[in-house]
């Protein structure tokens, strides 16, 4: 199985933290608008006293985990393409 979309997720997650942490997102917009942890760390608890460290790590974990996803499903087709020939 290729990673090709497990890696380039994860790099996409990790632009936006990055992004984030140089300042030019001073009001967060973009970080909770990409970030799914920022989500629901939000709903769950104060947002102020959560480590952003820590968001910043679950961010890159979370879009490593759909790009797996994705990079199961294309293997998945494949398979099944493969095997019908």
């Amino acid at each position: 199985m290729r990673f090709t979309v497990t890696i380039a997720a994860a790099l996409i997650g990790l632009a936006i933290c990055l992004f984030n942490s140089t300042g030019y997102d001073p009001h967060n917009f973009v970080f909770f608008m990409l970030s799914i942890p920022a989500w629901i760390a939000e709903l769950l608890f104060d947002i102020h006293n959560v480590s952003v460290m820590s968001l910043y790590v679950w961010t890159v974990l979370t879009w490593a985990a759909l790009g797996f996803i994705v990079d199961a499903v294309i293997n998945r087709q494949r398979a099944a393409r493969r095997s019908r020939y």
